[in-house]
């Protein structure tokens, strides 16, 4: 299921309440659940402030942020090796009703891979921004239009995350994940996981990992953990593949290193099931 439809199903409920107090308490409840699912892992603990001129001149360059509240900072987990992570962005800020708790990671290394994960972390941190405001003002519009009054609309807010963690390290390769968040009446939740071989310029797949028969040795783990998840009912959260489950892995297919080098795959919340099963992992081992 899409962002998109998440409003459109949302937008729906909201049309049919016939009162403002109907609506209050859904908000209400939307809101609460919203904060939940979008609680997000803690972030690394060592961070350290670079100075100013490395800020504009390094890590702001191509950040389409506010330089009001866009500090750049450097979080540096590797000392040697080929590669470093910098945190180009972090920021706790409200504005317009929207609560942003942020923090965009870029990596610093020679060849052209470490810039084209940066150039695409950044973009999609742009389109997360733009998106979340439409969606604010859309819900605001809505609310008002299914008969809410300024009194009732008065407090609430709109969570807006980027944040990010590294899985695993060595010398020359790297595995992390990045998150990004609504939480309001409705959340929405996306992971993109990058998993890159700085001494060969490139990403890394589970071929590399797993070996030729890597699709093979992925879905049948994956299927066998969804089997193992039904409790003594046989009720588990998984879709069966007629509802739009899981069937097989693909090139697609997320995944990110564990410290052991175990790839564990990941689905987004309600691509494969029921949405209290939150964003599905699965160890391909």
């Amino acid at each position: 299921m899409n962002s998109f439809k998440y409003f459109s199903e949302a937008r729906k409920a909201y049309d049919s309440v016939p009162v403002p107090d109907a609506l209050e308490g859904r908000v209400r409840e939307g809101i609460r659940q919203g904060r939940a699912a979008c609680a997000l892992r803690r972030r690394r603990a060592v961070r350290s402030w670079v100075s100013a001129a490395a800020c504009f001149t390094v890590l702001l360059a191509g950040l389409n942020l506010s330089p009001a509240v866009a500090h750049a900072a450097a979080n540096v987990p590797i000392l040697g090796g080929l590669f470093q992570v910098l945190t180009v962005a972090s920021y706790d800020k409200s504005e317009d009703g929207i609560d942003y708790s942020v923090a965009v990671p870029a990596v610093e290394a020679e060849g052209d891979i470490a810039q084209a994960v940066n150039d695409a972390i950044q973009a999609k941190v742009d389109q997360h921004m733009a998106k979340a405001r439409q969606d604010w003002q859309e819900y605001q519009d809505a609310f008002f239009t299914t008969g809410g009054t300024e009194e009732e609309w008065a407090g609430r807010t709109m969570d807006v995350t980027v944040d990010y963690e590294i899985k695993s390290q060595t010398n020359a390769r790297l595995s992390f994940v990045v998150t990004m968040a609504e939480g309001w009446v409705a959340s929405m939740e996306e992971r993109y996981c990058y998993n890159l071989d700085l001494a060969e310029n490139r990403a890394i797949t589970l071929r590399d990992l797993l070996g030729e028969e890597w699709a093979e040795i992925s879905t049948a783990a994956i299927l066998r953990q969804i089997e193992e998840s039904r409790d003594a009912e046989g009720f588990t959260y998984f879709f069966s593949p007629e509802e739009g489950g899981f069937t097989s892995v693909d090139e697609n297919t997320a995944f990110y290193i564990r410290e052991d080098g175990v790839p564990v795959a990941v689905f987004p919340r309600y691509a494969i099931a029921a949405g209290a099963a939150g964003c599905p992992e699965f160890p391909l081992a």
